[in-house]
């Protein structure tokens, strides 16, 4: 993982690659930034809202899998909200941090396949996943994901800050 995104002058072979190698980065970023915390603050809450850091994990996988999968793709992928119970986001305390951490990661390199053999104009598969609506290109998904995970990211972020300000837990 490098510090930054990537550079908008750095040479990248394709508007494809562009998604991916932003979606690749903001994934990274999230999981290193989890990964770094104690045990404790991994799944502590901080927020009002009451997520944890693992939870966002968990939700950020389903967040792939309900975009590109379930709709781009139009697959059935069983229970697409899988990362929440009663009205908030869950992670029973038998997952582990180095499963919720390969999921993810299987599901970007999903997504990252899925979009570098496809053209970004391409629409997706018609289905529940759109409420009724028509479904959009790869290109709207696309900046939809990006813009998830950067929002969480920097969500994230401050829940680490206030995690090293309170010291190890």
């Amino acid at each position: 993982m490098t510090d930054s995104p990537p550079s908008p002058t750095a040479p990248i072979g394709s508007r494809n690659e562009v998604f991916t190698a932003y979606l690749d980065y903001y994934r990274a970023t999230v999981i290193t930034t989890v990964e770094r915390m104690s045990e404790t603050d991994q799944r502590r809450s901080r927020l009002a809202s009451g997520w944890t850091p693992v939870e966002l994990l968990k939700h950020l996988r389903f967040v792939e899998l309900r975009w590109i999968v379930w709709g781009f793709e139009g697959r059935d992928v069983g229970y697409p909200w899988g990362d929440a119970r009663d009205g908030r986001w869950h992670v029973d305390p038998s997952e582990s941090l180095t499963e919720l951490v390969a999921v993810l990661l299987a599901q970007g390199e999903h997504t990252r396949e899925v979009v570098l053999a496809a053209d970004l104009s391409a629409v997706g598969h018609p289905g529940e996943r759109w409420e009724g609506a028509e479904p959009p290109t790869l290109e709207r998904v696309l900046f939809h994901l990006l813009q998830e995970y950067a929002r969480h990211a920097g969500h994230l972020d401050i829940v680490a800050e206030l995690a090293a300000a309170d010291g190890p837990a």
